[in-house]
């Protein structure tokens, strides 16, 4: 079992996160892995008890994508260093994993404490939440949470294409994708100590999510993405071309030459669309088998052979 905390300037806390998890998981091996920190965080880390490597690239999709690619285990634990997420509830979570043979187990947040969770942050989770709902059929409760505990066949076949905080909405649109178990466990979210600050920047990592969905939805649902965008100018094109109609039918002549040019144009492009959505939902599908089948060369989590 591995414990994967990604870090940035987290001397304040990164010590009893690491001796919390060491803690909870006796057996585990916990990695500290530094993003560029310009404090004490690896060397406090290291004296208490963690693995430590550094990730040069700046932004915790590039650390995920190291920690998964240079990691090999059997489960995989991955938190902040921020001591927010509870160590008490990774054993329930480990064991809901492995008993339910789960390929990811998310920590949904619970916040007691009042600075906790910013309500901006609560807002926008839920309406994310539900965004990606309405677009891939089924969701998460907490789509945000960086507490997640997964198996090893998850790590493998997800292939880390974000760079910053939007790695979390990759990850659950990877296991909505591929029809992955998964599994959710309700823990607590708790302040952060003094001395510690968030990373995390409200409207410019919003803004990055928003475009991470969008950009996802394209790549893994182009035919509906597409089929939208040709049914949109379809639409337009037959309303503005309903006065067209109308003074052929009356006169049998068409005066309006550029509307009826924009019309055509408009159709056109709506036939392209369509076609194009058809074409790309095709190479989707092999990409989407060529995943399944990396998911599908390990073992599921907990199994006797």
């Amino acid at each position: 079992m591995a414990v994967l905390l990604p870090c940035y300037n987290e001397e304040a806390t990164i010590a009893e996160t690491v001796a919390g998890f060491r803690s909870a998981l006796p057996g585990a091996t916990v990695y500290v892995y530094d993003n560029n920190s310009s404090d004490r965080t690896c060397a406090l880390a290291e004296a208490a008890g963690a693995v430590v490597r550094t990730e040069r690239q700046q932004g915790k999709g590039h650390v995920v994508r190291r920690m998964f690619a240079d990691i090999d285990a059997d489960v995989y634990l991955m938190a902040d260093g921020d001591l927010t997420y509870d160590p008490q509830s990774a054993p329930e979570m480990v064991a809901l994993l492995l008993d339910g043979q789960y390929d990811m187990v998310v920590g949904t947040r619970r916040h007691e404490a009042k600075d906790a969770y910013r309500g901006g942050h609560v807002l926008g989770n839920k309406l994310f939440t539900g965004l990606l709902a309405r677009l891939f059929g089924r969701t998460f409760n907490d789509i945000f949470s960086g507490y997640r505990i997964f198996s090893r066949r998850f790590v493998k076949s997800f292939p880390v294409l974000s760079s910053g905080f939007e790695i979390e909405t990759e990850m659950s649109v990877h296991a909505l994708e591929l029809r992955m178990p998964v599994g959710e466990v309700e823990t607590r979210y708790l302040a952060r100590p003094e001395g510690s600050e968030s990373k995390l920047s409200t409207y410019g990592d919003g803004w990055r999510i928003l475009k991470t969905i969008g950009t996802l939805y394209r790549v893994e649902r182009p035919a509906l993405f597409f089929g939208s965008i040709a049914a949109l100018l379809l639409i337009a094109a037959l309303i503005l071309s309903i006065p067209l109609i109308t003074t052929y039918i009356d006169t049998g002549l068409v005066p309006r030459v550029p509307t009826a040019i924009l019309v055509t144009g408009m159709t056109i492009v709506a036939v392209l669309c369509f076609f194009a959505g058809l074409i790309l939902d095709t190479v989707t599908r092999g990409r989407r088998e060529v995943r399944r089948l990396a998911y599908l060369s390990f073992d599921a989590p907990g199994r006797v052979a």
